[in-house]
C-alpha cells in the first residue's frame, strides 16, 4: 500500500497543472515514506522518521504559501505562471527544503543515517523526483543567482562534511548534496540537463546502493573486510563509485561535462571554475570509499568482527545499472 501510495504521490505532482495538486501529490508522498523509514521500529529510526516528517511538512507548507500568494496578486493557480517575487523566493526556499539544499540541508543525514539502505535509496532518488519536476516547471521565473548560491554552497558544503564520516549512509547522503548543487546550478539555463544530471545520478546511485545492501555494509569497517566475500563485486563498485565522482571515461562524467560546457555558454566560466574544484573534495571521500572497499585487503590495522559469509546470488538489477553507469558516456552525441 505505501509503495503504491509513493508511486501515486509521484505521479500527481509530476502530472499536475495547478499548484493545489502538486502539493497533494507531496503530501501522499511524504506519509507514504514515513511508514517505510520508521519500519526497525529502533528509536533512531522513528526518530529519522519525526525529522523527516516535520522538514517536509514545512516544505510543503511553504509551497501552499507561495502558491496561494501567487495566486492572491496575479489570480494564477497555474505552476508555470509563477511570477511573482516574494513566491518565487519562498518557492525557492521551500523546494531547497524538500531537496535538501544548503543551508535546509540538516535533516538529510541524520534522516539517511536512521533508515536501511534501500529506504536510503528511496530518500536519495525517488523522493526528490517531484520537487526537481517543480524546480524544472518553474525554472524560467525563478532568481538565477540565488540558485547559483545555493547550488555553490551545496556542492561545498556536500564535500566538506562528507570528508570526516565513517558512516556510509552519511557519506551518500553528502555527495547527494553535491550532485544536487550541480542541478541547481543549470535549472535556469538548461533546466534538460537538470533532468539528465538527475536520472544519472538516480542511476548510479542505485548501483552503489544496491551493491552496498547485498554486501551489508553500513560503514568502512564493515566494507574493509567485503572484499574476500565477492572481490568482482568489489571492483566493480570501486568503478560505479568513480563514475558517481564524475571521472572522465565513465558515465558520470557526462552531466558534469556538459553543465561545465552551458555554464561557460552563459559567461559563468568562474562558477563553472568553483564547482568543479569544489567537486574534487567529494571525488576524495568516494576514493576513500572506494580505497575501503578494494585497494586495502586484509589482514590489516583495523579490528573488527569478520561478518558472516552469506552467498547471496548477485541480483540482475546490479548487474544492469551499474553496467550503465559505467558505459553510457559515449551517448552524449545524442
Amino acid at each position: 500500500i505505501f509503495t503504491i501510495s509513493l508511486i501515486l504521490g509521484t505521479t500527481i505532482t509530476i502530472s499536475s497543472n495547478h499548484w493545489i495538486m502538486a502539493w497533494a501529490g507531496l503530501e501522499i508522498n511524504t506519509l507514504a515514506i514515513l511508514p517505510l523509514i520508521s519500519k526497525s521500529h529502533h528509536p533512531r529510526a522513528i526518530e529519522a522518521a519525526t525529522k523527516y516528517f516535520l522538514t517536509q511538512a514545512a516544505a510543503s507548507t511553504l509551497v501552499l504559501f507561495s502558491s496561494m500568494n501567487n495566486a492572491w496578486y496575479t489570480g494564477q493557480w497555474d505552476i508555470t505562471q509563477l511570477t511573482h517575487p516574494t513566491s518565487c523566493l519562498v518557492l525557492t526556499t521551500a523546494i531547497s527544503m524538500k531537496l535538501g539544499l544548503v543551508p535546509f540541508h540538516f535533516w538529510f543525514p541524520e534522516v539517511m543515517q536512521g533508515t536501511s539502505l534501500i529506504v536510503g535509496l528511496l530518500l536519495s532518488t525517488a523522493m526528490k523526483f517531484p520537487p526537481i519536476t517543480l524546480l524544472y516547471m518553474t525554472s524560467p521565473s525563478l532568481d538565477p543567482t540565488l540558485l547559483t548560491t545555493l547550488a555553490i554552497l551545496s556542492v561545498a558544503v556536500g564535500g566538506w562534511m562528507g570528508l570526516n564520516q565513517t558512516q556510509i549512509r552519511k557519506i551518500l547522503a553528502f555527495s547527494s548534496i553535491s550532485h544536487l548543487g550541480w542541478m541547481a546550478i543549470v535549472i535556469s539555463y538548461n533546466p534538460k540537463l537538470t533532468l539528465l544530471n538527475f536520472y544519472l545520478y538516480t542511476m548510479m546511485t542505485a548501483a552503489v546502493f544496491l551493491t552496498l545492501n547485498s554486501i551489508k555494509a553500513l560503514k568502512l569497517p564493515t566494507l574493509l573486510t567485503s572484499w574476500t566475500k565477492s572481490p568482482a563485486l568489489n571492483t566493480v563498485l570501486l568503478l560505479t563509485l568513480l563514475s558517481l565522482a564524475g571521472l572522465p571515461p565513465l558515465t558520470g562524467f557526462l552531466p558534469k561535462w556538459f553543465i561545465i560546457q552551458e555554464l561557460t555558454k552563459q559567461d559563468m566560466a568562474p562558477a563553472a571554475t568553483v564547482i568543479s574544484l569544489l567537486s574534487l573534495l567529494s571525488l576524495f571521500f568516494y576514493l576513500r570509499l572506494a580505497y575501503c572497499a578494494t585497494i586495502t585487503l586484509p589482514p590489516h590495522a583495523t579490528n573488527h568482527v569478520k561478518q558472516w559469509r552469506i552467498n547471496k546470488p548477485v541480483n540482475l538489477s546490479i548487474a544492469i545499472l551499474t553496467t550503465l553507469s559505467l558505459t553510457l558516456l559515449p551517448m552524449s552525441p545524442m
